[in-house]
Parts: structure tokens; C-alpha cells; sequence
């Protein structure tokens, strides 16, 4: 690919010397085209066929090498060929030379461009997925903007090559006709600029935005059709109302509030949501003691002759609802009527745009509000899978009510939830199995990371079923087994209980969505534009609900979009932006990235470097006994910007931080290099791996010319 993108440069470099070099650029000019017309006119009379061959390659190949003469030879094709087949063979061949010129310059240009401004590219490569061709439409119909330049800077972009092509062709016919039937009167024309009057180019100027304008001329009756069915009330009890007391909710909600807007938070469960009441924080506590359990069994490492511990599941289980417990004030229903938020615990039913139905023990009542912000959460997914019916099956909804410790646990899914708990279980003392249908665990990792949680896993007594894809649930000789296939064999998995971990849906029914017409996303979440609006532009969808990401964080980052967005969109909206997402899943080793890894960047096309620090190297991780992992940072070929980290090992989630904070204010590997970290610690993994770079991209050749230097200061 490289050499042939080396060839191809040669020769559109050849093309252009050879062009200037034997002044052809010469014979493209008015004077030139005048003194000549009688001879060409001649030529096409007697040979029209070729003469119609060799015009049109000749306008190809200038428009294609974005050489000047276009104008000169389309005032040609009007004087040569006449005002119809002048127009019709200027079209087809302007179209043809502005492709290929658009391709030259995609495949030239695009990967390293999107290598080295990825960031920068992002929303512009978003807005171009999303209407291109009504900017590709507006730029040809107006002649102030240089063709060749539009041709370039859009083989930059993610815009389809057949939709180039004929938004090109559509847009450049008002110009072309134009200039072919200026062509027509060739002896009358003395300048290039007389052909376009101001009046002229004003009308091209308003016809070319004329597109954007019917773009948003069609939003607008959209939106007004959409409300036409409802009666908007002549004043509203709220500003903002809020379904769901999750992340997001309590997020949306306590923004408003803080802005002294009104608003109500409804929540018909628990205060908290998934994350406090069934989520991050159970699973974090469970783990912590797991870990310990973990640390315990490892003591004779840590020099420690005999250490032993007893323990009770179900005071494990006690322990975790007392975590919840003492973090539930921070989500409390008091806590947020403080902050100036009316709570209501009850049901809520969106029954129109503007109008909320709650109902609670009371009674119901229905709450007018300029905006709504649906954070509805999401449930675990129970896959149809025969007998799984039959089956007292466990999500990581039902999980916490047990007190009994399964004696053999199977384990649906590999992914963050099914690790997590996973390695959790096996700690805790339950003979674990993991089935998971692809290749590897934790598949959106990079395989050496799956590698060294799989290692982790069997070294603990988890049996690991990868490539076992379920296939259905009996119950046979007084017990429970799962029929999963492997490589088209059926294999017998037998088990006392089994947790279901393969993924979460989205709530999206029960409160008034389906009614109301809100649309849903291929993946069945509230599909949402880039400032968190529904289809109804008053309705707003956070969190998991609404995707892309199903975190906690991103729940709370996009809340504060649309919260902002709901109570000033009239005067400033903000996109929410995603180019910086951290996550962790806390296996031990525990695995955090941010950014690209190398099967992303693969997919994408995105060029990189990899720079890797091995923990195990890590004074600290080694006088902790932790001595394993490793910090693995994407940069830019040459140069020291960060794509993506993938950290694996202990504390890895808080070690990404710093890495976080480099990748949203552009701070790169030097700077990080540059800054003093705590010895010994284990963030000094950080430093380390910016060293690694370094040395990477150590200037050879100036350090031998330093060595020859320090040579002759030693001989002197």
C-alpha cells in the first residue's frame, strides 16, 4: 500500500512538472482559447468524434490533477460544442475529473491526516456522516469557492464516493451552464471576471444556501408535525422533569436545582438506581472482600507461615447491604429535597410532551413541565434460551438476595459483569464455570489482556468454556445441567445455580415512550442526537436508557448535556462529547483503558505506536507482591499524542486517571515524563512508560555526535 501510494504521488508529480514544463498552462488562457477558436472550431467540424474524445480526457485529466484551466476550457466546450452538448460533455467530464481527483486525495491524504488530527476530525467527520451532501451541495453551487480545493478537502472526509459524485454533478451544473454559454459568445468576453456580475454571484450565493435552509425549514415542520397532535399547556408547573433516580437523574436533577430551576426527580424503585442499589457499589464490596479472602490464601508470599479465615456467605451478603446503606445518603431522597429537588417515589407515565402522570400511593396527579429527562436505567438481558424458564436463575439484579453460597456456579458471559463476578465467586469458595461463545473473555479488551485474566482465572480453579455457545437448560439425574456447544460437539455443563451476565437493555417500556412515538435505536435504546434530544427536541434521554455506553460516569457526564440543554437549548446547546471514555472492570488484575487499543485502532485504520511497561518491573507492585501487568499507551507514529491506554493490573482504574486528564487537554508521554511522581508507587507506571517511549524515539544519530564530543573532552 505504501509504495503504492509512493507511485501514484511520482506520477501525479511527473504529470504536473510535464504540464508547466512545456508551458501548457499557457494554452489554457482566454487570449489563447480566442486566437485560436477558428483552428479548433475547424478540427471538431472535420473530426467531431475524436475531437469530443480528446476534449473531454483533457478536461479530466486537468480537473483530476487540480491543474489551472478549467474555466478556460469550459468556455471551450460553449464556443466549440455549442450550449447543449457543451453543457452535457462538461458535466460528465468535471464530475469524472473532480472524482478522481477526490479519490487521489482520499487515498493519498485520508489515513495520515486522520492519523495525526483524529481528534479534530471527529466532528467533522460526524457532521459529514450526517449531511454531507447538503454541504457538498451548498459548496458547488456557489463558483467563489475553488473547485480543485473542494474536490481535495473532501477526499478527507467519510462522504461516499458515488455521493460525491453526483452531488457534484447536480451541483455543478447552474456554474457550468453559465460559463458554456458565456463560451458561446467567446469573442465578446475580455475578462474571466466579467462573466460572473455581482448579481450573479449572489444569486449562486443564495441558492446555495438555499439547501440548509430547506434542511432546516424541513426540521421545523418535522417538529410541528410531531407536536401537532398535542395541545401545549398554556403555562407549565415545572421546568424540568426528571424520570429515574439513577446516575443520570440525580445528575439532571441536582443541575437544575442548582440553577434554581424547578424541577421534580421521579423514581418508582430506589433512590440510587442500578449503580448504588444492585450495581458498582454491591459488586465493589463483594470484591473488596473476596480479595481479601484472596490476600489470606497467598500468605505464606507475603512471609506469613499460616493464615487462615472463617467465614459466613451470608455475613458476607449482610456487609454489602451495609455498604449500600452507608452510602445511600449521598442518593437520599432528603439530601436532594435540600438541594431544592421534589422528589416524588411513585410511577411515572409521559402522557403527552409537556405532561408527566405520577402515580404513588396517594393518588395520581399529572405535572406540566417545559422539558423532560428520561433516565429510565436498564435491566439485565435474560437470553430465550430453552429450559433457562425452568431454571431460579440469577441476574445482577437478584444476585445480592443470596445468603447460601452456590456450591457449583455457572456463569453466562464474559464480559465486565461476568468476570467480575466470576473471580469473585471462585474466591468466595463456589466451584466456578464461565461460558462464553466467543474466542476469549472480555472480548473488547486486546487479547493479551484477555490472556492474562484467563491465566488469573484458572490459577483461582475458574473453568473457563470459551467458544461454548448455550444452547438449552434440563434438568437430568437430580440435577441442572446446561447443553452448550463446542465445535459442533454438545457438552454437558452441570451446576447448582446460574448467574445470567451477558449484557443489560434498556428500559424503554412502561412510561408512556411507545405512545408517544419516541423512537428507539437498532440496539433498542432511546435513540438520541448529539444534545441528548429524543425525537420530541423538548425530551432528553441520559445513561443507560439511551446509550452508547453503559457507565456510570458517561450517565453523569451526558446528564449535565442535557440538563443544560433542556433549560437554555433556546439560546446555546452543547454537543456531548465523548473523545475521552474511561472504564475499568475490576477482575484482578483489574483492566482500565481509555481511547484506542490496538484492535480499535486496527479496525479503524488508525496509524500508531505502542509503548508497554511491564508492572512486574515496578518497585512497588514488587514489594506489594503484585508484581504482574502492565501499562500499554497508543501514540501517534512519531510523535508523543495519546490514542488510548490500557492499563492491566493493581489499581489500574485509578492509575488511568492522569492518562485521562493528558488525552482531554492534549497533554502528551513528555509532559507526563516531565512530571515528578511519588517513589515507590505504583503510578510511577505511568512515568515509566513515557520512558519507554522516549528511549523509543532517542535521536541516534545526535547522541553518537554527544559521544564523539565527550570522547575528545576525555582526550584533551
Amino acid at each position: 500500500m505504501k509504495n503504492t501510494r509512493l507511485i501514484l504521488l511520482l506520477v501525479i508529480a511527473v504529470l504536473i512538472v510535464l504540464f508547466f514544463s512545456f508551458d501548457l498552462h499557457q494554452q489554457l488562457t482566454l487570449d489563447s482559447l480566442k486566437a485560436q477558436q477558428s483552428a479548433i472550431a475547424d478540427y471538431r467540424q472535420n473530426h467531431a468524434l475524436l475531437a469530443l474524445v480528446l476534449y473531454s480526457a483533457l478536461y479530466i485529466a486537468v480537473t483530476a490533477l487540480s491543474l489551472p484551466g478549467a474555466t478556460i476550457l469550459t468556455l471551450a466546450g460553449g464556443a466549440v460544442f455549442g450550449v447543449l452538448w457543451g453543457t452535457l460533455i462538461v458535466s460528465f467530464a468535471s464530475s469524472i475529473g473532480a472524482t478522481l481527483a477526490f479519490l487521489a486525495a482520499r487515498f493519498l491524504l485520508r489515513d495520515w491526516v486522520k492519523a495525526r488530527f483524529s481528534a479534530r476530525l471527529q466532528a467533522i467527520d460526524e457532521g459529514m456522516q450526517r449531511d454531507g451532501a447538503f454541504y457538498l451541495f451548498t459548496l458547488r453551487l456557489v463558483p467563489l469557492f475553488p473547485f480543485f480545493m473542494i474536490n481535495l478537502a473532501m477526499g478527507l472526509t467519510p462522504i461516499k464516493t458515488r455521493t460525491f459524485y453526483w452531488v457534484s454533478q447536480i451541483g455543478m451544473l447552474a456554474g457550468t451552464l453559465v460559463y458554456v454559454n458565456a463560451g458561446t459568445q467567446l469573442a465578446k468576453i475580455d475578462s474571466l471576471s466579467g462573466i460572473l456580475s455581482p448579481a450573479l454571484l449572489g444569486s449562486f450565493a443564495l441558492l446555495g444556501v438555499f439547501p440548509l435552509m430547506a434542511k432546516k425549514m424541513l426540521e421545523f415542520i418535522h417538529q410541528r408535525k410531531i407536536y401537532a397532535n398535542w395541545t401545549k399547556p398554556a403555562r407549565f408547573d415545572n421546568n424540568l422533569v426528571v424520570i429515574g433516580a439513577g446516575a443520570g437523574g440525580l445528575v439532571s436533577a441536582y443541575i437544575a436545582a442548582a440553577v434554581n430551576a424547578k424541577v421534580t426527580l421521579i423514581e418508582k424503585h430506589k433512590m440510587g438506581g442500578d449503580c448504588l442499589n444492585t450495581g458498582c457499589v454491591p459488586s465493589k464490596a463483594l470484591i473488596r472482600s473476596a480479595k481479601l479472602l484472596s490476600h489470606i490464601k497467598r500468605g505464606q508470599e507475603f512471609g506469613i507461615a499460616k493464615a487462615e479465615a472463617e467465614f459466613d456467605f451470608a455475613s458476607v451478603m449482610e456487609r454489602v447491604q451495609q455498604v449500600i446503606k452507608a452510602i445511600e445518603p449521598h442518593d437520599s431522597v432528603e439530601r436532594y429535597n435540600d438541594l431544592g429537588v421534589e422528589v416524588i417515589q411513585g410511577t411515572a407515565k409521559i402522557v403527552s410532551p409537556w405532561e408527566v402522570e405520577v402515580t404513588t400511593a396517594e393518588g395520581s396527579k399529572t405535572i406540566s413541565t417545559r422539558s423532560i429527562v428520561i433516565a429510565a436505567g436498564a435491566r439485565p438481558f435474560v437470553p430465550p434460551i430453552p429450559g433457562l424458564d425452568n431454571v431460579a436463575y440469577l441476574t445482577s439484579d437478584n444476585v445480592w438476595n443470596l445468603r447460601d453460597l452456590p456450591k457449583r456456579l455457572l456463569v453466562l458471559g464474559g464480559g465486565p459483569i461476568g468476570c467480575e463476578l466470576t473471580q469473585t465467586f471462585a474466591r468466595l469458595g463456589s466451584q466456578v464455570t464461565q461460558v462464553e461463545m466467543a474466542p476469549r473473555i472480555m472480548v473488547r479488551e486486546d487479547p493479551d489482556v484477555s490472556a492474562l485474566v484467563m491465566a488469573r482465572f484458572a490459577d483461582e480453579g475458574v473453568d473457563v468454556r470459551v467458544n461454548h455457545t448455550a444452547k438449552e437448560f434440563i434438568h437430568e439425574n437430580g440435577e441442572n445441567i446446561l447443553l452448550a456447544e463446542h465445535e459442533g460437539q454438545m457438552v454437558k455443563l452441570p451446576f447448582d445455580q446460574v448467574l445470567v451476565a451477558i449484557g443489560r437493555a434498556a428500559n424503554v417500556q412502561g412510561y408512556g415512550i411507545a405512545e408517544l412515538g419516541i423512537t428507539l435505536s437498532a440496539r433498542k435504546t432511546i435513540d438520541t442526537n448529539a444534545f441528548q434530544q429524543t425525537n420530541y427536541p423538548n425530551i432528553f434521554a441520559v445513561g443507560d436508557v439511551a446509550g452508547p455506553y453503559q457507565f456510570t460516569h458517561t450517565a453523569a457526564h451526558q446528564a449535565w448535556y442535557a440538563a443544560v440543554n433542556a433549560l437554555f437549548g433556546q439560546f446555546k446547546k452543547f454537543r456531548t462529547d465523548y473523545s475521552v471514555i474511561p472504564w475499568s472492570t475490576f477482575t484482578d488484575p483489574e483492566v482500565a483503558r481509555v481511547g484506542l487499543n490496538e484492535q480499535d485502532a486496527q479496525a479503524q485504520g488508525v496509524a500508531y505506536e505502542v509503548s508497554i511497561y511491564g508492572i512486574d518491573d515496578l518497585d512497588r507492585a514488587i514489594a506489594d507482591g503484585e508484581a504482574h501487568g502492565f501499562v500499554k499507551v497508543l501514540t501517534q507514529p512519531g510523535k508523543d499524542k495519546i490514542l488510548g491506554v490500557t492499563i492491566v493490573g493493581e489499581h489500574a482504574g485509578d492509575l488511568l486517571a492522569e492518562f485521562v486528564l493528558a488525552m482531554k487537554h492534549g497533554l502528551g508521554l513528555n509532559k507526563i515524563l516531565g512530571t515528578i511522581h511519588i517513589y515507590p508507587t505504583l503510578a510511577e507506571a505511568n512515568k515509566y512508560v513515557a520512558g519507554v517511549w522516549k528511549r523509543n524515539h532517542a535521536p541516534k544519530t545526535l547522541l553518537e555526535w554527544v559521544g564523539r564530543y565527550h570522547a575528545w573532552r576525555r582526550n584533551t
